[in-house]
């Protein structure tokens, strides 16, 4: 593609392709260095195989356990391959079921995720919040940006369970709340769809939250309902009207395109006898405080007993087991 002689005329396009491959180039110049480390190692090893010094042997023993995190690094980054997977991310978190002990359970998983974003590099932005009543929140969306955010989160998508005492009754019984969490790939200029205008009904309203004495006193939050599919976006924060509703037509661009894929990926499981109706009461993941501790995704069926530190934001061995999950079932459905 970069030899044609018209490469250049769309800057935009090109520069996003030209990222793409300095990505694989160091793709694969990661797996070679690790190739000539490994050969490194081994020879390393039979030269010194008749040494009995312990030093030497914890020294072979450490680089070879440092090989291996590299390797089952660049194994998952292997495994990113899907189309939208180097795309930056639109995560959504919905409070359900569970009163506010469900909104105080959507704003813990919003800390789970901005301390996963802080931990990986990737640069969060909250583009919508709504407060919760007495305690918590009832939804948010977050911009996440950084390579491949979409591939590391997009099996975060579905209905996340918390069983634990609840803080919010006298009695501190035990209580089980939900949450949905919505995964979107943001969508680069060159791939969004076209959208009738006529198909769209854009209302303005004041904005509500901080950000100075402007946000509140113009009609700068933009919802804009698309009337075919009744997909939804509300968009406030402390910017212009034009930007907010910039911002909203990428997002349902972004939910149009999904909705697509959906559709297709849906029509192939039902021709193998595969498709099952996603329901509310399909959790992904269920996290359990009490009466036990204990992470465990329903469909890979990965499993933790350190609750705490998930919800600190170490998700990477639940993304890593989804993204073996995920590959596993393409396989079978392609065959």
């Amino acid at each position: 593609m970069m030899q044609r002689a018209d490469f250049w005329d769309d800057q935009e396009t090109a520069r996003a392709q030209t990222q793409k491959l300095d990505r694989y180039q160091k793709t694969v110049a990661d797996w070679l260095k690790l190739e000539a480390d490994a050969v490194e190692l081994i020879g390393f090893a039979e030269l010194n195989r008749s040494e009995s010094d312990k030093e030497l042997g914890h020294e072979i023993e450490s680089r070879l356990i440092k090989l291996n995190l590299r390797f089952q690094n660049f194994r998952v980054q292997a495994l990113l391959s899907g189309k939208y997977d180097d795309h930056n991310c639109l995560l959504s978190i919905h409070a359900g079921a569970g009163g506010t002990d469900a909104q105080d359970w959507t704003e813990i998983l919003l800390r789970m995720y901005l301390r996963y974003a802080e931990k990986s590099d990737f640069e969060a932005e909250i583009l919508q919040k709504s407060a919760g009543g007495e305690a918590g929140i009832k939804s948010v969306m977050l911009s996440l940006r950084g390579p491949y955010a979409f591939g590391h989160l997009k099996g975060e998508a579905g209905v996340h369970r918390l069983v634990r005492l609840s803080p919010f009754n006298p009695t501190h019984t035990r209580e089980t709340s939900f949450a949905l969490v919505e995964v979107l790939p943001e969508l680069e200029s060159h791939e969004e769809i076209k959208i009738d205008p006529t198909e769209l009904k854009i209302e303005t309203s004041t904005a509500r939250g901080h950000g100075g004495q402007s946000v509140n006193t113009t009609y700068s939050a933009v919802r804009i309902t698309h009337i075919p599919t009744g997909i939804k976006v509300s968009i406030q924060n402390e910017r212009s009207q034009h930007q907010n509703k910039a911002q909203a037509l990428k997002i349902l661009q972004s939910k149009l395109k999904t909705l697509e894929e959906q559709k297709r990926r849906k029509e192939k499981e039902k021709i193998r006898g595969e498709f099952h109706s996603a329901e509310w009461g399909n959790q992904i993941r269920s996290y359990v405080i009490h009466p036990y501790k204990l992470v465990r995704d329903h469909r890979t069926g990965f499993e933790t007993h350190d609750p705490e530190s998930v919800l600190d934001g170490e998700l990477e061995e639940l993304t890593g087991s989804y993204l073996e999950w995920e590959a596993a079932k393409s396989n079978s459905i392609n065959r």
